[in-house]
C-alpha cells in the first residue's frame, strides 16, 4: 500500500480486534535460513514455483513483475507495467501469471514463462492480493472480504467474510495457500492469519513480532511486514517485506502464552 499511510492508524484500527486474537492458537517462528532480498522491491506479491520466486512490486512508475533467483535475489528476468498502475498481487495459473492493480480496476494476464502481456480484466474496488487452490482464486481488497475467482474469466463467483471469534478481520494483505488453509498478511500489523477457506474463520495467528527491525530501513512506517511464499514440495515458507533487506525461510512454533 502507498507511503503516506502511518502505523498509528493500525493501533486505532485494530484496538477492537484485539480481544479475539486471544482466543486463537498463536504460533511463533523458528528462522530457518536468510535470503537476500531486493531492497529496492516494494513487495506486494509473492509466490514460489519450480525453484524460482516470482514477486510484483508496487509505487506508481516503478511497478513491476519479476522472476527472482532464491539463494541470491537477483532478478533474472522483469517487466515493467505502464507507469500509470500501481502494481499488488500475483499468482500463477496453468501457464499464465495474473496481477492486480491497487486502485485502477485493472488486471494483467501475461505468459509466465515471458511474461508477455496476453490480456487485461476488470473488477470493483481496490486489488490487493491474489492466491489460489487447484481449482479457483482467492482475492484481497483491502477489506475482511475474499472474493473468489473463476481461474479462466476472472469473474468474481462469491465472496468469504473473514472473521476471528466472530469479529470481522480487515486489511487482509498478501495471501498464500498453504495446506489447505489461506495464510493472509493483516497490513500495518506483525501479524499473519491462518485463514479457513470454507468458513472464513481465523484458525490461527503467526506472530512475527521481531523477525526483523524495520526501524533500519529508510522508510520503517510503510515498508512493513508483506509477502508470503510456500514451497509446497518442499514444505518451506518463506516470508519477506516492502524493501526489506532478506527473505527469510520460517518454521511455525506454537506458542504456550496467548
Amino acid at each position: 500500500m502507498p507511503r503516506w499511510f502511518h502505523r498509528t492508524l493500525a493501533f486505532l484500527l485494530f484496538a477492537p480486534v484485539a480481544p479475539a486474537w486471544a482466543a486463537i492458537p498463536v504460533y511463533g517462528y523458528k528462522v530457518v535460513h536468510a535470503w537476500p532480498h531486493d531492497t529496492a522491491a516494494y513487495t506486494e506479491g509473492l509466490f514460489y514455483k519450480d525453484g524460482h520466486l516470482y514477486e510484483s512490486t508496487g509505487q506508481v512508475g516503478e511497478s513491476t513483475v519479476r522472476k527472482v533467483a532464491l539463494e541470491t535475489g537477483e532478478v533474472l528476468q522483469r517487466h515493467r507495467l505502464p507507469r500509470q498502475y500501481f502494481g499488488e498481487g500475483i499468482v500463477d495459473w496453468k501457464g499464465r501469471m495474473v496481477q492486480l492493480t491497487w486502485q485502477s480496476g485493472t488486471g494483467f494476464v501475461y505468459d509466465l514463462a515471458s511474461f508477455t502481456p496476453q490480456k487485461t480484466f476488470s473488477y470493483p474496488g481496490e486489488g490487493w492480493a491474489l492466491t489460489r487452490d487447484d481449482r479457483q482464486l482467492y482475492m484481497s481488497d483491502g477489506t475482511a472480504e475474499l472474493r473468489v475467482l473463476d481461474p479462466e474469466t476472472l469473474a468474481e463467483v462469491r465472496r468469504i467474510q473473514v472473521t476471528a471469534d466472530g469479529v470481522p478481520v480487515t486489511h487482509l494483505n498478501e495471501l498464500e495457500w498453504v495446506d489447505g488453509e489461506i495464510y493472509a498478511n493483516v497490513w500495518l500489523t506483525d501479524r499473519i492469519a491462518r485463514i479457513d477457506p470454507a468458513s472464513g474463520h481465523v484458525v490461527g495467528w503467526i506472530d512475527l513480532s521481531g523477525l526483523f527491525d524495520i526501524s533500519q530501513l529508510p522508510n520503517p512506517v510503510d515498508d512493513v511486514l508483506n509477502g508470503i511464499a510456500w514451497d509446497a514440495a518442499g514444505k518451506r515458507l518463506f516470508v519477506t517485506g516492502k524493501c526489506w533487506p532478506r527473505l527469510f525461510e520460517i518454521r511455525l512454533v506454537r506458542r504456550a502464552d496467548r
